[in-house]
């Protein structure tokens, strides 16, 4: 089973052939150098290993697939989540529907440059657009009109569908919503 390495919150997979193994099945990480891989990832280089982000790697370890070492020391999933608790604010709700997103069928991808926290595909990345924007939301969060606005502008602009994920005890709910021009 390939390894990864916790490297300063990353997460990486030295061997390279494994890392494009990896990431061809599921668009899991970003090889190092190359900025849009390809479906089929034959852009992926040879000597290029796979950075993989902290949800991917408890994801992937907790499947089976790799092993996530520290300082040479192999890590159990409760000792990655905690390190992935500790660097990354709202880990534990966010990670709930990524992994619900991918227990689906479909692919995540960061959110970030559309003002979310994921924005997932059908297929994958180069393959399809990515039809869906999602934000994290507790029930407790109040949902604004500026928020809902800004929701259903961005996801407009962008030609998605703008979903609002809310994880709880039974699974996680979620709310899209569908903007139509005049």
């Amino acid at each position: 089973m390939p390894a990864a390495d916790l490297v300063g919150g990353r997460f990486v997979v030295w061997d390279r052939a494994a890392g494009g193994r990896i990431f061809r099945s599921g668009y899991y990480g970003k090889p190092v150098g190359v900025p849009k891989p390809k479906a089929d990832g034959g852009d992926v280089p040879l000597g290029a290993p796979l950075v993989l982000d902290a949800m991917e790697a408890l994801y992937l370890s907790r499947k089976g697939v790799i092993t996530v070492r520290s300082g040479g020391r192999r890590l159990g999933d409760a000792e990655i989540e905690e390190a992935c608790r500790a660097s990354h604010h709202g880990f534990a709700p966010r990670y709930a529907v990524y992994e619900d997103f991918r227990e689906r069928g479909y692919v995540v991808g960061p959110g970030i440059k559309f003002g979310c926290d994921f924005a997932v595909y059908e297929r994958g990345p180069g393959i399809d657009h990515a039809p869906y924007l999602v934000r994290v939301c507790t029930r407790s969060e109040p949902l604004t009109a500026t928020g809902l606005v800004h929701a259903g502008r961005m996801a407009t602009t962008v030609r998605k569908q703008f979903i609002f994920a809310i994880p709880g005890s039974g699974g996680v709910e979620y709310l899209a919503i569908d903007w139509w021009r005049a």
